[in-house]
């Protein structure tokens, strides 16, 4: 149904754009409402688009005055546009503005927290409708069921499964293929597998979002025999499913069927793009090959594409990998010629790559000049001043972040901030971020957060209280945690826990020779030489070597 404006509300319409003549009239009527409520529209996703609040909000005002506001749609558009701005506590209030009775405004908030990437807040405002009893649709399980594959929340994604079969919604493609998604996210491949193989009508959404659950998990063979089938079915694969298969082999390391996949996608009427080659030199970057990744960037460049910002991220992890800051600075300038230096994942690279190599003070003014900062920008920071031993500024800035983003908090800003209160002595303070981990952000201790406790702990001298918390750990210790022991003994002189310790850690590296050199050190500053000829003969018998240490320097070219 078209609304007819008033003569007062056209002039101030008329007013409005003329006012903001930079964006195109579509066409204003004074009989029909439906021309300008589009433009409406278009003005409000613009801004929202390009944050631009100030001019978001003269429009808010000025819809206000027109008393539109308070119409469902234009309030809905509100939302989103709040949201997209960081400003969630006006969007909550017009949230709040509208009827309880209107489902619509729990889809339109969820939808807009979780295209934003505020998981948490999504997932908090989806509790709240449940608990309201307005149960759940198809038009909002998608976005909850992308949540959960973010935080890895398949407890929730299964009961979001019942859900959709209960009220007999699996015939929705878009409710299943995110359904496929979550599960696939979650590393429950299989699980995907069965709900992908149960749908009466497969679509290509479907099946891409089933070959990214199999190139994410190592999986990318049965990948490939899935896309065949599928094809053989009529299912034509688009730039996406070669590009999922391409990252799945990348990945894996297997040049072979990466080139097989180039091949086959060109055969197929499909072109290669920026996302394919990205795909390969990200896979080259995790497999260590960062020679060979800088290679295919070249060749990347020379065919005439122009890199992303996520293609530049991936050049400077690399970078930051191998400690190679002249090249890091030269992938910088050429962010700055392409424009897409100001991207918030290129800045949090360039913060990274400047940490990693020692540069803090760069990396610092980087951080510092960002208007917008994600977790991998703040853990980045932390784990760089960590690093280098700046342990009082890197827990003064986990302050910063847990007071005006405590919503980012993730299981590395702990490890990362446990690191500096380790390498600091700050055993108390460890102590309590460790405590608040658990029992504020609901982070599940992993092997990282043990080895970090037992370093702060042996460290400090405190190897009874490390050793204790080992035992106690609800996960088998690895070589970290044990080594973090075996380095405190060192230190500290404890023969007795030393020798646990590099038991277990002979087991779980029965060739590296550096264990039981450390044993055979610790045993000769104690004067026990006898146990230092018998470490010896040992690392004889089993014909370890103990390699000798280097350093580099790298040569201008």
């Amino acid at each position: 149904m078209c609304l007819l404006l008033s003569r007062y509300q056209f002039k101030g319409t008329l007013a409005f754009f003329k006012s903001h003549h930079k964006l195109p009239i579509l066409i204003i009527s004074r009989r029909s409402f439906r021309s300008s409520s589009e433009t409406y529209f278009h003005l409000i996703e613009t801004y929202g688009r390009d944050r631009a609040l100030q001019q978001g909000k003269k429009l808010h005002a000025h819809l206000i005055i027109n008393g539109l506001a308070r119409l469902t749609h234009f309030a809905s558009k509100l939302i989103s546009f709040y949201v997209e701005t960081k400003q969630l506590s006006d969007a909550r209030k017009l949230f709040d503005k509208i009827p309880e009775s209107n489902i619509r405004r729990w889809i339109v908030l969820i939808g807009a927290y979780s295209r934003r990437g505020l998981i948490q807040e999504a997932l908090s405002v989806f509790y709240e409708m449940q608990k309201q009893g307005l149960g759940a649709n198809k038009f909002v399980i998608p976005s909850v069921l992308k949540c959960c594959g973010h935080v890895y929340d398949v407890q929730t994604g299964r009961i979001l499964h019942s859900v959709i079969l209960k009220y007999s919604i699996e015939s929705d493609v878009y409710v299943i293929s995110s359904l496929i998604d979550m599960y696939s996210k979650c590393g429950e491949v299989e699980k995907a597998r069965r709900v992908f193989d149960r749908m009466v009508e497969k679509d290509l959404v479907a099946l891409n979002a089933m070959l990214s659950g199999y190139g994410q998990h190592g999986f990318a063979k049965e990948g490939f025999a899935l896309m065949d089938k599928m094809e053989k079915l009529g299912i034509k694969p688009n730039v996406i499913t070669w590009n999922s298969l391409i990252s799945g082999f990348a990945q894996k390391g297997d040049d072979a069927m990466v080139s097989k996949m180039f091949e086959l996608m060109i055969s197929n009427g499909v072109e290669p793009d920026v996302i394919s080659w990205t795909s390969v030199i990200s896979g080259l970057v995790q497999n260590f090959r960062k020679e060979a990744a800088f290679d295919a960037f070249k060749q990347m460049l020379g065919r005439g594409f122009l890199p992303t910002s996520a293609t530049i991220s991936t050049v400077l992890a690399a970078c930051a990998t191998m400690a190679n800051v002249r090249r890091g600075r030269e992938i910088h300038g050429y962010a700055v010629v392409i424009r897409v230096e100001d991207d918030i994942y290129v800045r949090s690279a360039l913060v990274d790559m400047y940490a990693k190599c020692g540069f803090i003070s760069e990396a610092s003014t980087l951080f510092y000049m960002m208007p917008e900062r994600n977790t991998v920008t703040w853990n980045s920071m932390i784990f760089g001043y960590a690093n280098h031993g700046y342990c009082d500024e890197a827990i003064e800035l986990f302050d910063q972040m847990e007071k005006s983003e405590g919503n980012k908090l993730d299981h590395l800003t702990f490890t990362a901030v446990l690191t500096a209160c380790s390498h600091a002595g700050m055993v108390e303070h460890g102590h309590s971020l460790f405590i608040l981990m658990q029992q504020k952000y609901k982070i599940v201790p992993r092997l990282e957060h043990y080895a970090c406790m037992v370093d702060l702990l042996g460290r400090a001298g405190n190897l009874n209280e490390a050793y204790d918390m080992i035992k106690k750990m609800p996960v088998k210790p690895d070589l970290f945690v044990w080594g973090a022991l075996l380095g405190a003994c060192r230190n500290h002189g404890d023969i007795g826990l030393a020798e646990v310790a590099a038991r277990h850690l002979a087991e779980l590296e029965p060739e590296n020779a550096g264990n039981n050199m450390l044993m055979s050190n610790l045993y000769a500053d104690a004067g026990s030489w006898e146990n230092v000829s018998r470490s010896k003969k040992m690392m004889k018998r089993k014909r370890l070597k103990n390699f000798p240490g280097c350093s580099w320097i790298e040569e201008a070219s």
